[in-house]
């Protein structure tokens, strides 16, 4: 057994002296690429919050960037609990949604795969064999046959002396993150998309409350119109016009009907439904429009998980640079190898039967027609190309917000005058009403007013579901309740 400590001690020092070396990996570290963060979203000046619409004026409201930040189930804030109960599904049927998540533990694997580089492989092996040889052969001995016992374990290890394996743990971990910040993205898309769909479906709903309001009131008209027609004060004109007004409504309705059982459809596939079994009651729009928080605008580039998972394919880009200049460094393995072999089963495991080998060898390539340079170069264009990516992205989640603000503005202004064009409307049809029931007018009167009440009304409707579609643009531009603390480490 003394022979297995003259072993392991020079193979332990080569092991130690390299451990001590501790060599920088080659390569650029990784810093985050510059990009330039507006002060103030322009549609607000200043950091704000969105409002709904008040009688002291203006959409927008000052708040502290850290007030009311969104946190984790964002669609809360809109308190509505059928809303509430769909956006659970999302996260625990929708197949997308899996799919990503998959994609990002296969990531995570790799990662795990790729540190496993880092340290040595040691394998281990037993070999008993009988022989019988020729004794004719050359040089025939006077043993023929032998056993032949070999109890051995090999180890080989290539430290990590230019850093290649830790560059390439450095990018497998930030594309692991990319692929983490790709799910986030997804379900945040997801849970918006249902948000919205959900708001159309509950304007459709509304639309489809306020036509049969109409209807009701035609089919009063249309009674009236014959009533007047049998007295011989209206016209036969007079109720084929009531008539058809009352069917041009009649049909508005089940085109709704129609628009209502696609998003229906649609909610059903988000959260994996069948849609043939799926149906929600008829509910229309009277929720309140919530404030959504801004925050300031630096912040959007940590709460956005499109622009982490930009910024982390640049990092995994840059640590691929280390990789390809490390080609140009020697390859260094070093080797081991020892155990026991004997003849005999008694002497197998006694010392006389050690064996030992100890090897190193360092291979430099001398010519390779520049393909080295071309593929460093390659990896610092790819970098440059993630870095451009990531900057993009910034810009477009800063113009998104933007865009989403100034919709908001304008529908809110929008809105306010709609609400009086239809006060306007309402008191037009009512004096028009009234003077054909006292037989001052005719129904081409009536028909005409109501025409433009309805569709102001129908109108009106359609903004408000425009703005609560809006405002979940809003959040989705904003991050929903996502930052970056919520990236694997």
């Amino acid at each position: 057994m003394r022979r297995c400590s003259s072993v392991v001690a020079p193979f332990g020092c080569v092991v130690l002296a390299t451990l001590l070396s501790g060599c920088k990996p080659v390569g650029p570290n990784y810093a985050k690429p510059a990009t330039m963060a507006p002060y103030a979203y322009g549609e607000t000046g200043a950091s704000a919050v969105v409002a709904p619409a008040n009688p002291a004026g203006g959409a927008w409201s000052a708040a502290n960037p850290s007030d009311g930040m969104l946190r984790g189930k964002w669609w809360e804030i809109y308190r509505d609990p059928q809303l509430n109960a769909l956006e659970e599904r999302v996260a625990t049927g929708n197949q997308n949604l899996r799919r990503a998540a998959e994609s990002y533990l296969a990531a995570r694997d790799q990662v795990a795969a790729t540190r496993a580089g880092l340290f040595p492989t040691v394998s281990g092996s037993v070999s008993p064999s009988r022989s019988d040889l020729s004794t004719n052969r050359p040089s025939a001995s006077s043993t023929a046959h032998y056993n032949d016992y070999v109890l051995g374990a090999q180890a080989s290890w290539e430290p990590d002396f230019w850093g290649r394996i830790r560059r390439s743990v450095e990018s497998a971990s930030a594309s692991a993150q990319a692929s983490a910040a790709d799910l986030a993205t997804l379900d945040l898309s997801l849970h918006a998309e249902l948000a919205a769909d959900y708001f159309q479906l509950r304007g459709l709903d509304a639309s489809a409350q306020l036509l049969a309001q109409t209807i009701s009131a035609l089919e009063d008209q249309l009674q009236l119109t014959q009533t007047r027609l049998n007295g011989g004060v209206a016209s036969e004109a007079d109720v084929a016009q009531a008539r058809t007004q009352l069917e041009t409504v009649r049909a508005q309705q089940v085109e709704i009907g129609v628009a209502r059982a696609q998003f229906e459809h649609a909610l059903a596939t988000l959260t994996n439904q069948n849609a043939a079994g799926f149906t929600l009651a008829t509910s229309p729009l009277n929720l309140t429009l919530p404030k959504v928080p801004l925050g300031v605008p630096s912040q959007l580039l940590e709460r956005r998980p499109d622009v982490a998972a930009a910024e982390r394919r640049a990092a995994a880009a840059n640590a691929q640079i280390g990789i390809a200049v490390s080609a140009f460094y020697p390859d260094i393995p070093l080797t081991a190898a020892g155990g026991f072999e004997s003849v005999n089963v008694g002497t197998w495991l006694t010392g006389p039967s050690a064996l030992w080998s100890l090897g190193a060898k360092a291979t430099e390539l001398l010519f390779d027609a520049g393909q080295r340079h071309a593929v460093t170069d390659q990896a610092r264009h790819n970098y440059e190309a993630q870095a451009a990516s990531y900057r993009a992205t910034v810009l477009d989640a800063f113009n998104g917000v933007e865009d989403q603000l100034s919709t908001l503005r304008v529908l809110e202004q929008e809105s306010t005058v709609e609400q009086r064009a239809v006060a306007s409307a309402q008191h037009s049809f009512d004096l028009a009403d009234e003077r054909y029931r006292g037989g001052v007018t005719g129904y081409l009167e009536v028909l005409t007013a109501e025409t433009a009440l309805l569709n102001n009304q129908r109108t009106a409707v359609d903004l408000q579901t425009r703005e609560f579609v809006a405002s979940v643009g809003l959040i989705r531009t904003l991050g929903g309740g996502w930052d970056i603390t919520q990236l694997p480490k």
